[in-house]
């Protein structure tokens, strides 16, 4: 499948953040990257999902949540990756320019750790503005005085062996309205590095993503 990458630079709120646009030929739905604490639109995991993604046809948007300087600060403090106000502001800007630049409908959000709650606000606040989301090892319970709000149905995947994060998303996902699915990986551990555990939940987010963001092809 030919597609394209490229580097392009989100207005959020006006605020410039670098991200990584990739585009499989004829792709119609899209998947924005919302990534977890400390990381940053190199996340290698994230990438190895975004690329299982675009080869099932959807495009992806992998961007950075902090500015360069504000990644510097955060290196020293780690104050800003856990300021979910923020990281869920950055996301609707980022769902803004979305809107405002690229062809696409309504996208999908994945939300990886901190990121997940971000998402998930972001998905609160902007209803008409997300397809689906998919948690992936994440926080949802970060943001849980919004997730009643949230109408766009949501998977929370989470590893077996990451009980702490396994019983913070149960918690999670019974205050949800919308439809929601919890998926655990066998074996798996919060950042899903056993043998074939990141394989199958970036499967099952793939799966999620194409049943609610292009269900002609599944259907």
């Amino acid at each position: 499948m030919e597609m394209e990458t490229r580097e392009v630079i989100v207005d959020s709120a006006g605020v410039p953040l670098p991200a990584f646009l990739t585009r499989p030929a004829g792709s119609r739905g899209l998947v924005i990257f919302v990534h977890g604490s400390g990381s940053s639109r190199f996340s290698t995991r994230n990438r190895f999902v975004a690329d299982l993604l675009a080869r099932a046809g959807l495009a992806t948007l992998l961007f950075d949540l902090l500015t360069e300087e504000e990644g510097r600060l955060d290196a020293i403090t780690a104050e800003l990756r856990f300021d979910i106000s923020l990281l869920t502001e950055r996301t609707m800007g980022t769902l803004d320019w979305v809107a405002a630049e690229l062809e696409f409908g309504p996208p999908g959000l994945f939300g990886a750790s901190t990121g997940a709650a971000a998402a998930l606000g972001a998905a609160a606040m902007r209803p008409d503005g997300v397809a689906a989301v998919v948690s992936r090892g994440g926080r949802p319970d970060l943001a849980i005085p919004l997730l009643p709000r949230v109408e766009a149905p949501t998977l929370f995947i989470v590893g077996e062996l990451d009980t702490v994060v396994l019983e913070l998303n149960r918690k999670a996902a019974a205050v949800m309205r919308a439809p929601w699915e919890l998926a655990i990986v066998p074996g798996a551990t919060h950042l899903f590095e056993e043998p074939g555990t990141l394989e199958q939940a970036a499967g099952l987010a793939r799966d999620w993503f194409l049943r609610h963001l292009l269900p002609e092809a599944t259907g």
